[in-house]
This record gives C-alpha cells, sequence and structure tokens, in this order.
C-alpha cells in the first residue's frame, strides 16, 4: 500500500480516547457519594428537662371542635 492509502491512525485514536474519556467520567460519577452534613445540637439544650406533650386550654378547646 502506498502512504496515500494508509487509515489515519491520529483521528482514530482521538476516537478512541473520547470515547474513554466519556465512559470514564461516567463511572466516575456513578462512583462518587453524596456527603451529607450532620447538626450538633448545643449541649444546653440537653441539660433542659422537658415534660413532653402538655394539654392546654387552646389544645383543649381545639379537641371540642373535633
Amino acid at each position: 500500500m502506498s502512504e496515500h492509502n494508509k487509515p489515519d491512525q491520529s483521528r482514530r485514536q482521538l476516537l478512541k480516547n473520547i470515547g474513554l474519556t466519556v465512559a470514564a467520567g461516567a463511572v466516575a460519577a456513578g462512583a462518587t457519594t453524596a456527603v451529607h452534613a450532620e447538626v450538633v445540637q448545643a449541649d444546653e439544650k440537653k441539660n433542659e428537662k422537658t415534660t413532653g406533650y402538655r394539654e392546654t386550654q387552646h389544645i383543649r378547646d381545639y379537641y371540642e371542635t373535633l
């Protein structure tokens, strides 16, 4: 074969590299994990004692309407 009829290897290599880059990007995007922030409450709220649910007058009034 003459030099003129040989296929252009640089173009083929470029297309292969583009395909590999896209595939590697898809794998990297799928492998990443989301980071979730954790909210830490202040210690002063932990020291407060709560009595839980308290039925006040406005709550009793609401229950009467049901």
